[in-house]
């Protein structure tokens, strides 16, 4: 066979020889279809574009068998050649065996561009079998998915099955169509789903995405994200479709990253016990349970395990709609309560029980009650500081809440935990600060009872600031039948300021009883001593003693280290300070010497002497304190002394004030009836 027979013929040629295919000849016409395929490459080569198309397999067969094959109007991509787009065109092939005129064989191949002939049916025909696919693709997609697919229509309305939703949900075909897929949901979560959904469908946004508590169909609540786009048919949305995948397991480490994150803020830079527990509670309820209490127990460092216990509650809160507990108050719990079991164990205590029936173990019928109404489930946590539970935790949740299970009982320990070294600080800041102030309060003991003379104490801690000043004030009555009085303040807010403080009280109390000598030259000595034994102390002090230098009259010795002056009122309102002995603190100068004044002291008059923290204020200049406590004291003086001094400490309340206050007040009897004429000469 000659091919070069073929050059005029209108329709399309090819030669491939040997079992290899390779080109061997090309009409015009296969040229102007395919472009010049060069001679001598395999069809394979020739025509990479049509690797997977099994067209190649056609010239196998053929030349093996020898059996001509056929195809009609079959689609073709390429990229054609001339000002043509590549794409689909349609070609009828005729493939059978041929020999060349010298004998090699090989395959002859005759193709005809149908393109023009295929029908608008057929290109239908094919789209439809496409679409068809597509959709068995797109619902056995749907039916393996892990994920929930869903459909709605343009304004909401789900309008086809999903299989995921009814595997997750339990809802029917019937029970989720149209709205249904709405009861499904958290009843907490259903507001702003529903709100975010209309508005999504309102808007016609691009994609809606939102997170919600789906119902499982074994029960209990998981987080599934919304992802949904709408389908549009040009500016036409015609349905929704979206998707919900589980999140539970991010949702809770983002909840719980989230939770540690605002405890931190809460907590930090809080230095008080009841303050720290209250913010943390702030955090747990209600994001985690309905409420939270917590108690303190002040005596469980000295306690036996199975012994009564003192709690006080210093924190109880409540999410809001459920009734509040009394937060502030001191409990006795009694031996084998669950509060005390659980301090004793040292181990959290965790039960789940019908809405308000909890069982007799956990809500004895004879003990004090400790659950809120409506309680589902309830976990108490030991706080646990060197060995000892110095406080519990009682969290719980109520009526149709989930009940407190193993993630939320890991996430309150973690917080527990994250809070722990600030709470043990806070602790045992707490307990140092009940053995000082049982310390300081064992040294302020109750004045003398001296005739004729009436004398008043009072003592505050702060009220701003959870320290122990180091205030002291005392009065004895000397040898002589002279009264002393003295106040003072050890600078610092700690165990060692209350501990020095006492030191020093005691030490003045015996060199004033030492000697008779004045008032400043035992402060010399008192100085003296404490530069000696305390190289980083500084203190005030004021050292008085109350003298009759004749019947029915009185005199004070005083002198004043660094200290408020005291204050003198007479019986008339009229108010000074005392000035004249004025000396540096304690503790400055290593050469002290001390200043020793006398002052009458008329009938009827009121000594006062106080510290720094009646007349300080912040930001206030001192002076204008100790004018305001003149005035003050000078409207008071006609009250019984113990009501002067509950009134002056009573304008103290008034303020928030950040240091401790003392007063040591003393008021002489009044001039007989027949000698007040001349009480002043």
């Amino acid at each position: 066979m000659r091919l070069d027979m073929f050059d005029p013929a209108p329709i399309g040629v090819v030669f491939a020889e040997g079992p290899e295919h390779r080109l061997a000849y090309t009409n015009q016409v296969y040229r102007d279809l395919f472009g010049d395929r060069p001679l001598g490459q395999t069809v394979r080569e020739a025509f990479p574009d049509l690797a997977q198309s099994g067209y190649f397999d056609i010239f196998d067969r053929v030349f093996a068998t020898g059996t001509a094959e056929v195809l009609t109007a079959v689609p073709v991509d390429l990229a054609y050649p001339g000002p043509v787009d590549g794409g689909t065109r349609y070609f009828s092939f005729s493939v059978s065996q041929a020999t060349m005129s010298d004998g090699r064989p090989g395959v002859l191949g005759v193709i005809v561009e149908v393109t023009e002939q295929v029908t608008s049916e057929e290109r239908i025909r094919v789209l439809s079998e496409e679409r068809r696919r597509a959709l068995q693709r797109y619902r056995s997609l749907v039916n393996a998915s892990s994920q929930i697919v869903w459909v709605t229509g343009p304004r909401g309305g789900v309008t086809e099955p999903s299989p995921g939703w009814q595997r997750v949900t339990g809802q029917s075909w019937e029970e989720f169509r149209g709205d249904g897929w709405i009861d499904a949901l958290h009843p907490d979560d259903r507001a702003a789903a529903v709100e975010s959904w209309q508005r999504a469908l309102d808007e016609q946004v691009p994609r809606w995405t939102h997170t919600y508590r789906l119902r499982l169909a074994a029960g209990g609540y998981r987080h599934f994200a919304v992802d949904a786009a709408p389908v549009r048919d040009g500016d036409t949305v015609i349905e929704w479709m979206g998707t919900c995948a589980d999140v539970e397991q991010e949702w809770q480490e983002t909840r719980r990253e989230e939770l540690l994150a605002r405890a931190a803020t809460a907590t930090a830079g809080i230095v008080r016990l009841d303050e720290m527990f209250a913010a943390l509670a702030e955090v747990i309820v209600p994001d985690i349970a309905d409420s939270c209490a917590v108690h303190l127990l002040p005596h469980a460092l000295h306690r036996l395990p199975g012994t009564p216990l003192t709690a006080q509650r210093i924190t109880a809160i409540t999410r809001e709609g459920l009734p509040d507990l009394p937060p502030h108050r001191e409990e006795h719990l009694r031996p084998g309560s669950p509060l005390a079991l659980t301090a004793d164990r040292r181990g959290p205590l965790h039960a789940v029980f019908p809405p308000g029936e909890p069982p007799p173990e956990i809500d004895p019928p004879d003990g004090e009650p400790w659950l809120a109404e409506g309680v589902n489930s309830v976990v108490v946590f030991p706080v646990v500081v060197g060995g000892t539970t110095a406080a519990l935790v009682t969290v719980s949740t109520s009526g149709d809440r989930p009940p407190l299970g193993r993630t939320e009982i890991g996430l309150l320990q973690t917080l527990l935990e994250r809070v722990h070294t600030p709470l043990s600080n806070a602790l045992e800041y707490q307990r140092t600060r009940q053995v000082a102030l049982a310390l300081q309060r064992s040294l302020l003991t109750d004045p003398p009872d001296v005739p004729g003379l009436d004398i008043a104490v009072r003592y505050r801690p702060s009220t701003a600031a959870a320290e122990v000043g180091g205030d002291w004030y005392d009065s004895f009555v000397l040898r002589d039948g002279a009264t002393v009085l003295t106040i003072g303040d050890v600078s610092g807010h700690d165990l060692p300021a209350a501990v020095t403080m006492s030191q020093l009280r005691n030490m003045l109390r015996g060199l004033t009883l030492d000697r008779q000598e004045p008032t400043g030259t035992i402060l010399r000595r008192l100085d003296i001593a404490v530069q000696t034994l305390y190289l980083e102390c500084t203190a005030t002090c004021v050292l008085a003693r109350v003298e009759r230098p004749a019947s029915g009259r009185f005199q004070l010795n005083y002198s004043v280290a660094g200290h408020p002056p005291p204050l003198l009122v007479e019986a008339d309102g009229a108010a000074r300070f005392l000035t004249a002995a004025r000396s540096p603190m304690l503790g400055l100068d290593p050469q002290p010497e001390y200043a020793s004044a006398v002052e009458p002291l008329l009938p009827g008059s009121t000594l006062l002497l106080y510290t720094d923290g009646l007349v300080e204020r912040r930001e206030e200049d001192l002076t204008v304190g100790l004018e305001r406590l003149r005035l003050h004291a000078s409207t008071a003086v006609g009250h019984p002394l113990e009501a002067f001094c509950d009134a002056l400490l009573a304008d103290q309340l008034t303020v928030d004030n950040d240091d401790d206050v003392a007063l040591l007040a003393l008021r002489l009897p009044p001039a007989p009836a027949d000698d007040r004429g001349t009480a002043g000469r």
